[in-house]
């Protein structure tokens, strides 16, 4: 399983170096995202990066339906790609999404990491009773509707609201990543991301962490760092990035490469 898995997920190792990094990608993007951070790290790192199941460069007869309901499915896959290459520690950076997933990793697998780096993490999107997760149950309908009725005009008018700041390559390159989505995937995702809650588990998270956040992001408010360092179980530090957008390694790579390089563990 791991082998095919590999391949399954475009599993790539590159740099050199004996501390391992994990690269692993959030939502509507895939490992490309990557791309402008890599050459600040792989001089001396070897850096481990993959396509989520859901990303539009793997095959998607790989998604499937019933197995991936819960975000627990990617924490297999995660765990399963790091057990295939005999990954025994690493630091592990996720964006969006794939910070939930290092997350939930860490607490079943806590001696495979040394630290986590959570770039642009919420434990909930959803609003509830003392929480601010940014969207109401109607905002987040409304938005899955869109995505039904047309998928290129949501993707056209969701994608420069998500990178937020002026960088019109970053809006394109989060549009190719979205359009190469299959949209019956992205929408399944979506509900899947839109409705989980973490907040009963970051106690139980034991590993350092270091939250990564920009200052104004369209689906994390700026509340959520400290809320998340509030409730973490262990040791944990909060790096705000005095940028727009929710996706920084697109629109400002060279601060976000510094702001990773202060987060690893020394």
């Amino acid at each position: 399983m791991g082998h095919s898995l590999l391949e399954a997920l475009n599993v790539r190792v590159v740099g050199s170096g004996e501390k391992i990094l994990v690269l692993a990608h959030g939502f509507g993007t895939d490992q490309s995202a990557w791309q402008r951070i890599l050459p600040f790290f792989r001089h001396d790192h070897r850096i481990v990066l993959f396509d989520l199941v859901c990303a539009g460069t793997v095959n998607p007869d790989y998604f499937d339906f019933s197995r991936y309901t819960s975000l627990d499915a990617y924490v297999d896959d995660l765990l399963c790609i790091l057990d295939a290459l005999r990954i025994d520690r690493c630091t592990y950076v996720g964006h969006s999404v794939s910070a939930t997933i290092g997350i939930l990793a860490s607490i079943k697998r806590p001696q495979l990491f040394n630290k986590l780096i959570l770039v642009g993490f919420s434990p909930r999107i959803l609003n509830d009773h003392n929480y601010h997760g940014g969207f109401e149950q109607g905002e987040i309908e409304q938005v899955f509707s869109a995505m039904k009725a047309n998928y290129e005009a949501w993707v056209n008018g969701f994608a420069p609201l998500a990178v937020g700041a002026d960088v019109p390559e970053a809006v394109r390159e989060f549009s190719r990543t979205l359009f190469n989505m299959r949209p019956d995937i992205t929408l399944f995702v979506s509900r899947t991301v839109f409705n989980s809650d973490l907040r009963g588990v970051l106690g139980l998270v034991k590993v350092p962490c270091s939250i990564i956040q920009t200052a104004k992001d369209v689906s994390v408010p700026a509340s959520v760092a400290a809320y998340v360092k509030n409730h973490l179980g262990g040791r944990s530090t909060v790096h705000m990035l005095n940028i727009e957008g929710h996706l920084p390694h697109l629109s400002a790579p060279n601060l976000l490469a510094q702001e990773l390089r202060r987060a690893l563990p020394k």
